[in-house]
């Protein structure tokens, strides 16, 4: 049981260090929308009264769009310290989760993720490993303070609502597709999390860009600094591709388990049938998105819609519904 306290406080000290990563990108934000609108105005000041020689001049080092440069002096610019420091708590905290959850499988005596506990623990370590890892290819920080405050979410819901001691498991559970059947879906819902939040954004820019009377103010300047909508959406267009063809396989791994633990394939289970749903509203938004030309807000939408299915899958079905999978709360 000390490795299993060990886990939970390990667990605590992840979400302490996403709050306050949670509280850096914020600011960070916050100054990024001061920024632009700082730097718009000495512009505009500077085209009117003109320079000595005799033009409109321009303000050094201002871009329009996301590729505004914030991280070098000059007017209105700021530097993305802040920033920087979210993304070194985050890192922190996806270590600490990946030890609590290795500690929480030691004590346990088997893979971490039998129930809805290990289940949002360990899918919070996948969306938080995929966000770190995607910056480290580019540029994904304005993704921070979603991404960590949703996190902190799953966990704090995790430690006071679903929190159960490090045991065993029922003989039906006690197969190889523990691992491959729910580790795979765990990953799915990750990648699904940070596709979404990325569609989110979209929606934000999209809204902004269009002229929106509340998105178009100057608090919400910092999505100026965000990647075009279109640059938005084809990233959550691939993290969701991903996480499609993962969730296939748990369709797929759930059916092979369910003949070989009951007998049957499919049997209407309440789980089976949203896992189902999750997976039909995916592929929709996949098909439409590919060969039907949907894009923009319509595909964003449909990402908002399937991420909420997979939460209500997780949640809404096992705390609602009576079924073969509530014994585990899976």
């Amino acid at each position: 049981m000390e490795l299993a306290n060990l886990s939970v406080l390990l667990v605590w000290g992840a979400a302490t260090a996403l709050a306050i990563a949670l509280i850096a990108f914020a600011v960070d934000l916050s100054r990024l929308s001061g920024a632009k609108v700082d730097a718009r105005d000495a512009a505009r000041t500077k085209e009117r009264v003109g320079v000595a020689a005799g033009g409109p001049g321009d303000v050094p080092g201002l871009v329009d769009g996301a590729d505004a440069p914030t991280a070098v002096s000059g007017p209105g610019l700021v530097s993305r310290k802040l920033a920087g420091i979210g993304m070194s708590l985050s890192w922190l905290a996806a270590a600490l989760l990946l030890v609590a959850i290795v500690l929480r499988g030691i004590a346990a005596g088997r893979t971490p993720w039998a129930n809805m506990y290990e289940f949002a623990l360990v899918g919070t370590f996948v969306a938080v490993a995929v966000f770190v890892g995607v910056n480290t290819r580019r540029d994904v920080r304005f993704l921070g303070a979603f991404v960590s405050g949703l996190s902190v979410l799953f966990l704090v819901l995790a430690q006071e609502k679903f929190f159960v001691e490090a045991m065993g498991v029922q003989p039906a559970l006690q197969k190889y597709w523990l691992v491959l059947h729910v580790g795979v879906a765990i990953v799915a819902t990750g990648i699904f999390t940070v596709a979404f939040v990325t569609s989110v954004l979209q929606l934000l820019r999209d809204s902004r860009d269009n002229g929106s009377a509340v998105l178009g103010s100057r608090h919400w300047g910092w999505l100026d600094h965000t990647p075009t909508p279109s640059s938005l959406e084809s990233l959550s267009f691939r993290l969701n591709s991903v996480a499609f063809v993962l969730w296939t396989f748990t369709l797929i791994g759930g059916a092979i388990w369910a003949e070989d633990a009951w007998g049957r394939y499919w049997g209407w289970d309440p789980k089976e049938v949203w896992s189902f749903i999750v997976w039909v509203v995916y592929a929709a938004y996949l098909h439409a998105r590919t060969t039907r030309g949907w894009s923009g807000s319509r595909a964003a939408w449909f990402v908002v819609a399937g991420y909420a299915c997979v939460l209500f899958n997780f949640t809404g079905v096992n705390l609602i519904f009576n079924g073969k999978h509530s014994y585990s709360g899976l």
